[in-house]
């Protein structure tokens, strides 16, 4: 189930690459999050993706913006993913896609004639009470870095 703007953004914790637990709730009140799902460390799409949002980063943090990005890697491959790339997005850790299913960014594809669960590409904008502003799913990676900070700038 798709999640819709206006609603409460579903709490959850994770791990992130460090192996340091991520909040959501702690966040409220304090900084506005882009959460963004992407379906595999290093792969090209999603390293076009982490790429373009960290080039943004000082942008997003002028505007009180936290940058969190979410996939079934471990924390391992999340921390190899960040180095080889000098990441500065925090990357989350849903092992066992407990988060993934909360925000409905699970669907079902057909690879090789087998039903395989995959993870749409989809960001979420959080404000800082919370609500989910914008919910968007089946993003592409290439300038969605760009386009989301003009959402964030729109918030204010």
């Amino acid at each position: 189930m798709q999640l819709q703007a206006g609603t409460e953004a579903p709490h959850f914790e994770l791990p992130d690459a460090d192996m340091k637990t991520f909040s959501l709730a702690r966040k409220q009140g304090k900084k506005n999050v882009v959460l963004y799902f992407y379906p595999k460390d290093d792969t090209p799409g999603c390293t076009i993706e982490a790429n373009e949002f960290t080039d943004l980063v000082d942008e997003f943090t002028k505007h009180d913006t936290l940058l969190v990005g979410v996939s079934r890697d471990d924390c391992l491959s999340h921390a190899t993913f960040r180095d080889k790339h000098g990441l500065s997005v925090q990357l989350l850790a849903d092992t066992e896609s407990r988060v993934c299913k909360k925000y409905g960014v699970l669907y079902e594809k057909d690879v090789d004639g087998q039903k395989k669960i995959a993870l749409q590409r989809s960001t979420f904008v959080i404000d800082k009470q919370g609500k989910l502003r914008h919910a968007l799913y089946g993003v592409q990676a290439r300038g969605h870095a760009q386009e989301i900070l003009k959402l964030i700038k729109e918030l204010e």
